[in-house]
């Protein structure tokens, strides 16, 4: 796997290595911007997703909330409805005494003025008749208002207000055969009978139109919907509330009465929900808010889309504002790089384009100026380097010993035909440092490393052919390294110590070559443990050096 990623590698490399500045320049600059531009699409929209999904969460809740005010509002104020008729009717008359027509008189002014909110007031008897009622007067003969529910309901739990399920008023006569859908409130009452104390229920039927106008005004986007539920689950109010009855539709109305005030997901017949409860205070209800996931869902891909579109066109933009940009850089170079190629064919006379940003303009200078000096010393150089070539060769054929060149090459050969090719490739690169030190480009003066450097090759070549009989060290202190010296006066010394120290030797032989500058003067000392000479050879050599030979 490694090899193929390696391989793949180089291929690209390779393509690279074929193409032009400009086109390496768009293609990196537009890939870089396409990896930045997705990234930064990718990062909105992912960001924008879950922004959604919160947001909806919280738009669910803030329109629930409103709704819960409004419905609070409401239902408060049919609980005010119920405390006046109960603190100031009820409380404030004797039912046995006092006349029932002032009764009925202000209880018709209490409707009046809630006739919008009302369908009916009502008080009954602990055993279910009728004491008085507004606007109707009469019950039907078949009614039996203890049997109903909020009668039952009102007796069982006399400190409450209690809240019916809506229902169909079909309590009292009605001579218009007007029926309205209802929410009764009704509450256990003491009323003053005879100066006794009996108990009562008073009936407060409110329209249930109110209630279902402030569902209706409840947007929870498109497929949105919101319903009420009492603590059991039973339907208050749905928007298809007949179709439920009916049986055509089904809703999850029970599982949601158990579910507790805040945000839930559900799954519904194969639907995902957003489902948002809100417990309404005094009736104990909830209203539930129901977003599919899908609405959710649409509305961010929506907004995805438009983020991609707006990146992939950001993508082309900046492609061509890279074209652009690549293309002012690369013009100037491959106008400096046509330059270039005439000179390289030795058209002196070419004109160098010089244009782009200062470093192009001043290499292009740079390169005018240089094919401006060629021309010039063209003439000059020719002549010089055939004296020099006639110099080289004198200074070649002066400077290498026939036999040495011989002997070498003879080494070099017979390590080939051993097969020792690593030895042989290191004598071959000696003996050519050795050539180039010994030119010298025809300077006599060098430094005193590249003075070194050839002794060193040439100890490297003579180590081999002396089958290792010596070794060698060389020291040079960073202080001598770039002094100047004459070439080649090193290396007849060395060759001094090898034939008449190391020729006797037996493998222990040592060469020491020290270069020192002692009181700005330079010091180059050869030293080896051959044999030496007798004081009389010394003396012979009018040398008083004590067996040192020093240049």
């Amino acid at each position: 796997m490694a090899d193929k990623v390696i391989g793949l590698l180089e291929k690209v490399k390779n393509i690279y290595r074929k193409r032009s500045l400009q086109f390496i320049l768009s293609l990196s600059f537009t890939l870089a911007s396409v990896a930045v531009m997705i990234g930064v699409a990718a990062g909105f929209s992912q960001r924008f997703v879950k922004s959604t999904e919160r947001l909806a969460i919280i738009n669910n809740k803030n329109v629930l909330d409103q709704m819960n005010l409004n419905l609070d509002t409401y239902l408060h104020n049919m609980m005010s409805i119920s405390n006046t008729m109960y603190y100031s009717i009820i409380k404030n008359t004797d039912f046995g005494k006092d006349s029932m027509e002032s009764v009925s008189d202000q209880m018709k002014l209490l409707y009046d003025a809630n006739v919008s909110s009302l369908v009916s007031v009502a008080i009954f008897s602990d055993d279910g008749d009728l004491i008085a009622a507004q606007p109707l007067s009469r019950t039907k003969p078949n009614a039996d208002p203890v049997s109903e529910d909020w009668f039952t309901k009102a007796n069982e739990q006399i400190e409450n207000v209690h809240f019916s399920a809506p229902h169909v008023e079909n309590l009292f006569v009605n001579s218009d055969n007007i029926y309205h859908w209802v929410v009764s409130l009704s509450r256990s009452v003491e009323m003053t009978k005879d100066g006794e104390i009996v108990h009562g229920v008073m009936l407060v039927n409110m329209n249930f139109t109110g209630i279902e106008q402030i569902c209706k005004n409840v947007d929870l986007g498109e497929s949105g919907y919101v319903y009420i539920i009492d603590r059991n689950g039973e339907l208050i109010y749905h928007p298809r509330q007949q179709l439920i009855y009916g049986g055509i539709i089904k809703e999850n109305n029970k599982k949601a009465a158990r579910y507790s005030e805040g945000s839930h997901v559900e799954r519904f017949e194969g639907k995902e929900r957003q489902i948002t409860v809100k417990t309404v205070g005094y009736t104990g209800w909830k209203i539930i808010g129901v977003s599919p996931t899908s609405d959710i869902t649409t509305t961010y891909m929506q907004n995805s889309q438009f983020i991609w579109i707006v990146a992939i066109i950001g993508i082309i933009i900046l492609i061509f504002v890279n074209m652009f940009i690549s293309s002012r850089v690369a013009d100037p170079i491959k106008q400096l790089e046509r330059s270039v190629r005439k000179l390289e064919k030795s058209n002196l006379n070419a004109t160098v384009k010089i244009g782009g940003t200062y470093e192009i303009r001043h290499l292009g200078e740079t390169l005018q100026s240089m094919a401006d000096n060629m021309k010039k010393l063209m003439d000059d150089i020719v002549k010089e380097q055939e004296d020099k070539r006639k110099s080289e060769m004198s200074a070649l054929q002066s400077q290498i010993n026939p036999h040495f060149l011989y002997n070498t090459l003879d080494s070099i050969i017979w390590m080939i035909e051993n097969e020792r090719y690593e030895d042989a490739i290191d004598m071959v690169t000696a003996l050519a440092r050795l050539f180039r030190i010994s030119l010298s480009k025809g300077k006599n003066i060098i430094t005193v490393a590249q003075e070194l450097q050839h002794a060193e090759n040439y100890l490297i070549i003579q180590k081999v052919r002396y089958k290792n009989k010596f070794d060698y060290e060389i020291r040079m202190e960073p202080e001598a390294a770039l002094c100047a010296t004459i070439k080649l006066i090193v290396q007849p010394l060395v060759e001094n110590s090898i034939y008449h120290g190391m020729e006797y030797m037996d493998g222990d032989g040592r060469i020491f070559i020290h270069a020192y500058v002692n009181e700005a003067t330079l010091y180059i000392e050869i030293e080896d443990n051959g044999p030496g000479m007798t004081q009389e050879q010394v003396d012979e050599l009018g040398n008083p050096a004590e067996g040192k030979v020093q240049a």
